[in-house]
Order: structure tokens, then sequence, then C-alpha cells
């Protein structure tokens, strides 16, 4: 008996050593407002349509392009692959916000540059702006429009672009596009903000079903997914993701229909163009996704960072 309350001060310790680090994994920050330099930091992904010739230029010449973009940067970043008959490709840029605003500053300024000035409202009459179209979960837009509007009239006064928010969710996808509109500068700091908001809503951005470009077929039943083989036959399997991760092997594959809505499609790795990272798509069951969230996001940013 002597020896057993001998040694129960360590096991109490040690058991309050565990306890503390688990309550330090599992603290909700959400109460204690962010810095300007803890947004900052906060990894994220964003990703954005491009049409071919955009593309290019994102790419350059062998990859040239967007191998700088990532050197500059510190981002991941890639282009999907080309779907024929599609004129849309999707840019994918991850890392750290500020990395990722200077990046799609980058971009902004490079299409100025290099490609038809081209958005939502026709030909764009200033030389020095040049619209991108992100790709924001249909359950986060709220948070970027804010009440009444409030919020994007905030970004557009504070970043000066012009920002025009597409009503309607992408085919087959739960995204929609917010055009941005104005100088590289103007897109830069629009796309920070932009990432402030998405941050802060994090948690409705899981589960978001990712847009990808296929070929389009007439003819085919109402309702039916369109495959890549010029018909309506395998079901294009939805590229659904729990953090804005890009899913796009999808559009170059033809994959079997999905049993589950609760969970991710089969594992299927997709290298992008211009990338050198691999994307696995993961299934997980149902009732494990809040063990890989945690409270508050807190497991899921864990393992962002400590994973690259």
């Amino acid at each position: 008996m002597s020896g057993q309350e001998a040694t129960s001060p360590g096991v109490d310790a040690g058991v309050h050593n565990i306890t503390d680090r688990l309550g330090a994994l599992n603290t909700n920050h959400d109460d204690t407002p962010r810095t300007d330099e803890e947004y900052g930091q906060a990894q994220l992904t964003l990703r954005a349509i491009v049409t071919s010739k955009e593309a290019g230029v994102i790419i350059g010449k062998a990859g040239a392009n967007v191998a700088e973009l990532r050197e500059k940067t510190g981002v991941r970043a890639g282009v999907s692959k080309v779907v024929p008959g599609v004129h849309d490709r999707v840019l994918t840029v991850s890392g750290a916000l500020n990395a990722i605003a200077e990046a799609y500053g980058l971009v902004a300024d490079g299409l100025v540059k290099g490609a038809p000035q081209v958005g939502m409202g026709g030909v764009v009459a200033s030389p020095n702006t040049h619209p991108v179209r992100l790709l924001i979960s249909h359950n986060q837009m709220g948070t970027i429009i804010g009440r009444q509007g409030a919020k994007i009239k905030q970004i557009q006064d504070g970043s000066g672009v012009r920002m025009v928010a597409q009503k309607e969710m992408l085919p087959q996808s739960t995204e929609r596009i917010v055009e941005v509109q104005g100088t590289p500068e103007g897109v830069q700091k629009a796309v920070w903000e932009i990432g402030r908001c998405l941050v802060d809503d994090e948690q409705r951005g899981f589960g978001t079903v990712l847009y990808s470009p296929v070929t389009r077929v007439q003819g085919g039943a109402l309702g039916s997914p369109p495959t890549n083989g010029g018909g309506y036959g395998v079901p294009r399997s939805f590229n659904r993701t729990g953090n804005g991760a890009d899913f796009t092997g999808a559009s170059q594959q033809q994959y079997a229909p999905r049993q589950n809505g609760d969970s991710a499609g089969a594992g299927q790795a997709t290298v992008e163009e211009g990338e050198d990272i691999q994307t696995q798509n993961i299934s997980i069951p149902a009732d494990m996704v809040g063990c890989i969230i945690g409270r508050g996001g807190s497991k899921i940013s864990e393992i962002r960072k400590t994973s690259g």
C-alpha cells in the first residue's frame, strides 16, 4: 500500500502531462482573434479557373514560369491537365496565405502581360488589369460576401478591385466562381482578404465537391454525369476534399461511381502539369472524420504543418 502511494505522484504527473498535451492539441483558437501575422502563416489551398491560353502563360515554356512562381513565393502550384474539347483548366496554389496572395499577384501580373484580358463582362478596358476567377466553396461564400454584401464591399474598397460572385454552382460540384478584376497589386490584396475569410470559416469548407473540367456531351440522360470518353458511360466520381486539396485526376480517368457520399472515392494519385507533388484521394469513414479534423480544426491543421 505504501509502495503504491509512493509512486502515485509520478503517475499523476504523467497523466496531467498527457492531459495538458491533448488539451493543447484540441484547444479551440476561435475565441482569440488572430493577428495579421497568424493569418499570413495559415495554411490553405486556393484554386482558380484559367483558360488554356492563360494556363500556357502561367506554366511557361517547359514549366519555367510556374517553377519561378514556386521559387519566389514558396507555394506549391500546378495546373490541371488538358481535357480534349474543354477550354477550362484549374490552377491550384497551396501554402501560407501570405505566399498564396503573392503568388496570385504574380499570376495576375503575368496574365496582364501575356494573355487576352477577357472576363465575365467581356473585354476589359484597362490594360493594367486582368480577371482572376477563384473557386470558392458554396458553403463559404457567405463569409466572403458578408451580411448585405458588407464584406465583399470592404474587400473591394480596400484593394481597389471589382469582384463578381457567380450565383450558380459549377457543374457536378459545390464550388462557385468569384471573379476578381484589378491590378496585380489589387488582386494580391483581395486574395489575402479572401483567404482570411476562408481561414476563419475553415470548417464550412470540409466536404466541398471540387469542380473538375470535363467534356460536355449533348444527348445524354438528364442529370447523368458526363465522362471523358465522349459519351455517358461510367459516371465521373466526385472530387471531394476535407481541406481544399486538389483531386483533379478524375478528368483524365473513368472511375466507378461512388456508393457512399460521406467518404472520398477510391484512392487515385495524380500529378499536375508543372507540379512536382502527387495528390492522393483517401477514403475516410464518416464516423472517423471528426478525429482527423479535431476540435476547431486543430488536428488537421497540425497534420498540415508537420507534413508540409
